[in-house]
């Protein structure tokens, strides 16, 4: 029997209703209110004075910094780590389940539980300060000094994230053809020539789309910093998006807080277009 050419769409319309509602109306509502403010308790229009606003907000550019210094330190150090063990996995002939789990496992940790046991291990008297006093270093300000405490939520980033990253680069390695490593080691080429050869090339497109993910997610980082450091030490690991949300949520700046929405998604457009350019891939 032959199906009339409108049913497909009348299995589509509930999806469609449903994306209209949660996703294309926040969006278009956010943009109309991101060139509103609020006088009185009641929303008018101020043109463009949002978008203006931001080149006098000294937090904002603070918390861009505080983004842009997390992104740019974290973001390579997850992405080598996620090669590095990729390889190392991928050449392990046993166990090697046991080790994609363990290494996978902080991805499906929850957040709150990752969270406390961080700040726990992370205290003044914590399990990594009596490592360090065992080894002859003092103890170190972790959540306490604007330095350390970003140093502590890009080792707090890593360890969640690595492993992530890992599972996508071993998902790739395995479709490398093994011929190309044969004819490889024919030639006498050492296992770091070929990795840098023939595993970096190969993983081109994959590193170029994590890089690109993991570019996005910082610049919305907010459940980290929200839950080790609060924004603390006197702003020090405050991000666009902790910004966002206390602009929105704690000071009910609506309107502000849509502005500082749409900053994200231009930052993160420009981003992901530098990236392409540079890898120069389409």
């Amino acid at each position: 029997m032959r199906t009339k050419a409108y049913v497909p769409y009348l299995f589509l319309t509930p999806a469609l209703v449903l994306f209209a509602v949660f996703m294309g109306y926040p969006i278009i509502y956010s943009f109309l209110l991101s060139f509103q403010t609020s006088v009185g308790g009641e929303l008018t229009f101020a043109g463009i004075s949002n978008y203006t606003r931001l080149f006098g907000d000294e937090i904002f550019f603070t918390a861009l910094k505080n983004t842009f210094v997390i992104m740019v330190t974290q973001v390579p150090l997850m992405l080598f780590l996620g090669i590095v063990l990729a390889a190392l996995l991928n050449a392990v002939k046993g166990l090697k389940g046991v080790f994609r789990v363990s290494f996978f496992m902080p991805a499906v940790t929850s957040l709150v539980a990752y969270s406390i046991i961080f700040s726990i291990m992370l205290m003044g008297d914590g399990i990594i300060n009596q490592f360090l006093a065992q080894v002859g270093i003092g103890a170190v300000p972790w959540l306490s000094d604007p330095i350390w405490a970003k140093a502590a939520l890009i080792l707090a980033m890593t360890w969640r994230w690595t492993g992530y990253n890992m599972v996508i680069y071993l998902a790739a390695m395995q479709n490398i053809s093994e011929s190309l490593y044969e004819a490889a080691s024919i030639d006498g080429a050492s296992r770091i020539k070929q990795f840098f050869s023939i595993t970096v090339p190969q993983l081109k497109p994959v590193i170029l789309f994590t890089a690109i993910l993991s570019t996005i997610g910082t610049l919305q980082l907010f459940d980290e910093p929200y839950t080790l450091t609060k924004g603390g030490p006197s702003d020090a690991t405050l991000t666009i998006g902790m910004y966002l949300y206390q602009t929105g949520f704690r000071y009910f700046d609506f309107g502000y807080a849509s502005t500082l929405a749409y900053v994200i998604v231009v930052l993160i457009a420009v981003l992901s277009f530098i990236q392409f350019k540079v890898t120069g891939d389409k």
